[in-house]
């Protein structure tokens, strides 16, 4: 056969082929190739039990299984869940429970003795809630009716129905000492399946019994690998820019994008010799280039910022300026306080994340072009996360995750809020914002409430305490098969209550 007669025939079978492949793509397309939606996340839960989990993955995975009495608006005002509330007295709060929210997965009805016991549950402190020291205005906790919550407080409060975001148990469950923590048990728009291995859970949609699976793939890559090949349907947050790049320019995945709140900064212990100086501080907030990193390291996703709360929450101030890049003056700050160039050393503590030790790499060249050695130390999770709670280190970076209350204040830079009492675990103690963390608190308010904090803003962005860095985006990236998921400025995952996964 000569080659004119060989390349038509080889062709026609080639697009024979071709047809029956795309035909058999077509068929397998028309029906979805799992019914469980598959959701890609970077750890795993620790805990199921909403009286004590704290890590991000159980809190959003929380927020799926319990319902709270209270949630927050777009401002970060408190807005009814579960219950709405009057302010009878300065020290009482009645909650009137509505309608919806209102059945346990089990079938029996969550009323006001279930509130009760939830709550006084984590204020007795044998059973060692770490959400107890939020609570410790509360006197005490009585059921007027099976719709009528009262709280009496022990002193005024004007947050305190804020305070109340705890996923609600059943009285007669805790009363029978039932492990919430792997044997969850709420009144939320998803109940557990299964958790067969702790990177493995499985819950079920109540209003349409559409499965869920959440499974843990700790290395970013390999969740985008699986992204593609239909292993996983959805992944959120934890990716480097160069993934997020990379999977937004496929065909077959499609990116979400949303302004996020978590708040990542450099944190100091205030009673080391060294970056206990404000002039040390101060040099190295100079001396870090935010919006190169923010532009070329986090590819655009992140807002540079100048304090823990956000600008657009209430009681956030817009008007407070950032650090900017000043390499010169960073080096002018450390000659007068009498360090040489390459004379200062830092021990900076990160994770063994890959993108966080690729950022704190960054900073550490960033901090070594104005004379700073940095020691940069990364450690698994569990030890890079109790070194800082005991206090052990010279410098670390981190990220509050879901702040929604300024209490956070008083929680994380109060004089006595160390630890185990608080999250003051840099040791700052200032006089001044203890006095305006007081009257932020003692007020009835809102608008002066505002300003005490604006004002306390703007005195811990002198005395840096924490070199604030940026706010990172929220980032979804899912197959086009999945549709309808809205991203939280928090970052939760409750846009599952409404993400399908269609045939295509």
């Amino acid at each position: 056969m000569s080659s004119r007669a060989f390349k038509p025939v080889f062709a026609r079978k080639i697009m024979a082929v071709a047809g029956l492949l795309l035909v058999a793509l077509l068929a397998a397309c028309s029906t979805p190739s799992h019914q469980v939606l598959r959701f890609g996340l970077a750890s795993a839960p620790v805990s199921l039990d909403p009286r004590f989990a704290t890590d991000a993955a159980s809190e959003r995975i929380n927020r799926l299984l319990y319902r709270q009495l209270v949630d927050f608006d777009a401002a970060f005002h408190p807005v009814p869940a579960l219950a709405s509330w009057q302010q009878l007295a300065p020290d009482h709060y009645r909650f009137i429970l509505g309608q919806t929210g209102r059945r346990f997965h089990d079938g029996s009805r969550l009323t006001a003795d279930d509130v009760k016991a939830t709550y006084d549950f984590i204020l007795d402190p044998d059973h060692a809630s770490p959400h107890r020291a939020t609570l410790d205005m509360v006197r005490d906790i009585r059921a007027v009716d099976a719709d009528t919550v009262d709280f009496y407080l022990n002193r005024a409060d004007p947050l305190f129905p804020g305070r109340l975001v705890i996923g609600i148990l059943p009285a007669a469950q805790i009363a029978a000492g039932r492990a919430f923590n792997n044997h969850p048990l709420g009144s939320g728009p998803f109940e557990m399946v299964a958790w067969p291995s702790p990177g493995q859970l499985q819950l079920r949609r109540i209003k349409d019994g559409q499965l869920f699976e959440f499974l843990v793939v700790r290395d970013p890559t390999v969740r985008i690998l699986k992204l593609q090949r239909g292993e996983l349907d959805m992944v959120q947050n934890d990716l480097p820019p160069e993934l997020i790049r990379y999977a937004a320019a496929r065909p077959d995945l499609k990116m979400v994008k949303g302004k996020g709140s978590n708040f990542t900064y450099l944190g100091f212990n205030m009673q080391d010799p060294v970056v206990g100086r404000l002039a040390v501080r101060q040099a190295i907030a100079y001396a870090l280039d935010r919006d190169a990193i923010i532009r070329y390291v986090l590819g655009g996703a992140a807002r540079p910022a100048s304090a823990l709360l956000p600008p657009d929450h209430w009681a956030g101030d817009p008007g407070l300026a950032q650090y900017p890049y000043d390499p010169v003056h960073a080096r002018a700050l450390l000659e007068a306080a009498g360090f040489a160039k390459g004379e200062l050393s830092i021990v900076y503590k990160t994770s063994n994340d890959p993108f966080r030790i690729r950022l704190a790499t960054i900073i550490q060249q960033q901090l070594d072009a104005v004379g700073i050695n940095v020691d940069l130390r990364s450690y698994d999770w569990g030890t890079f996360y109790g070194d800082i709670k005991a206090g052990r280190f010279q410098m670390y970076s981190l990220s509050w995750v879901g702040i929604k209350m300024p209490d956070i204040f008083h929680y994380a830079f109060y004089s006595t809020a160390v630890p185990p009492r608080g999250a003051n675990r840099g040791h700052f103690a200032s006089p001044v914002a203890d006095r305006l963390i007081d009257a932020a608190q003692a007020t009835a308010d809102p608008a002066q409430e505002a300003d005490y904090y604006r004002q306390l803003q703007n005195y811990l962005w002198q005395q840096l305490p924490y070199v604030p860095l940026w706010y990172e985006d929220n980032i979804v990236i899912e197959r086009r098969a999945v549709e309808g998921y809205t991203l939280a400025r928090d970052g939760n995952y409750d846009g599952l209550e409404n993400v399908t996964l269609k045939a295509f």
